[in-house]
């Protein structure tokens, strides 16, 4: 674990992963044992990372999920599909959003039509994908991909992952609003079984454009909300100060968004979140990703269609007056 890309909340492992890196350096010229040493400290941090990690703010797990070492939607699709992975480009009719990213992957010989926002891993790439937040063609590209799903009968998987569709005068012109609400329509009809996992930042209709499933899923340190906690402090106060403010009463966290009923489960992390130990988050979600897909496979294709819309026409209080 390094100390370069540490998070506020994170401080009291900073000075334990110090004394870690000297005394593996000491260790290493073989003058003096500390094997001893070295597995305190390690269990020192482990225990510290826990600690932390057991009762984060709403806020602090905003910043988990957008941590630069996190992994990105190909690097899940590449890990779980083993490179078994064919990425499909373009939305036949402007151009290929980089931004969005899909195409048939293999898991354990069954076909997926894998979708989701990548983000970029360095200011170059990061530009390149525009931040991961997607262009009206990003949409139509991922409509277009779950269409050839449906049409040879393959399960959709979305994984989401962008602090909200871009707000670009140029996306607005080509129909950004519509583009999403006609996600929005046809996922909700499609015929074949949709899952759909939020594995970092899941903003606003930007993340809704691809989040209409029969489950929908989080992992643990994750966000999803109509808003990000930044632009509510700044409508509601002018500023960024009561960002922390903000995400407390947006209940954006996974544990908010399971109690209130609008996904259907949490997906555990690692300790210290999915960027500490990525292999063990592949296998996760891996599994994970089976499990729900085994449990909706065979079910009729109307009947999912029903319950779909069921699903999402119960979220929410309302009352008519007389």
């Amino acid at each position: 674990m390094s100390t370069k890309n540490l998070l506020d909340f994170e401080k009291p492992l900073e000075e334990l992963q110090e004394q870690l890196e000297k005394a593996i350096q000491i260790g290493s010229k073989g003058k003096v044992n500390t094997e001893k040493l070295i597995k305190e400290l390690e269990r020192k941090i482990e225990a510290t990372k826990k600690e932390l990690y057991a009762n984060l703010s709403p806020w602090e797990k905003v910043q988990v999920s957008r941590h630069p070492e996190r992994p990105y939607t190909l690097q899940y699709i590449e890990a779980i599909t083993e490179g078994q992975f064919i990425q499909q480009f373009g939305d036949r009719q402007v151009k290929d959003d980089k931004a969005m990213v899909g195409g048939f992957g293999k898991v354990d010989g069954r076909t997926i039509m894998f979708i989701g926002q990548q983000k970029g891993v360095n200011t170059k790439m990061r530009q390149y994908r525009n931040f991961g937040m997607a262009n009206p063609e990003g949409y139509r590209k991922a409509l277009r991909l779950m269409k050839l799903a449906e049409k040879f009968g393959k399960p959709v998987v979305s994984l989401i992952d962008t602090p909200g569709a871009y707000p670009g005068l140029e996306a607005e012109e080509r129909g950004q609003g519509e583009a999403i609400a006609r996600n929005l329509f046809e996922m909700a009809r499609l015929r074949v079984p949709v899952l759909c996992i939020i594995i970092g930042e899941g903003a606003s209709g930007g993340a809704l454009g691809i989040g209409i499933g029969d489950r929908i899923l989080m992992l643990e340190n994750t966000w999803y909300s109509v808003i990000s906690p930044e632009s509510c402090s700044s409508i509601l106060w002018r500023n960024w100060d009561n960002k922390e403010k903000a995400a407390e009463a947006l209940k954006l966290t996974a544990r908010d968004m399971l109690r209130l009923k609008l996904i259907d489960g949490i997906i555990k992390e690692p300790a210290g979140g999915a960027h500490r130990n990525r292999e063990k988050m592949f296998k996760v979600l891996k599994t994970e990703i089976l499990k729900q897909l085994n449990d909706l496979t065979g079910t009729d294709p109307s009947e999912l269609v029903r319950q779909r819309i069921g699903k999402f026409c119960s979220m929410g209080v309302y009352s008519e007056k007389e």
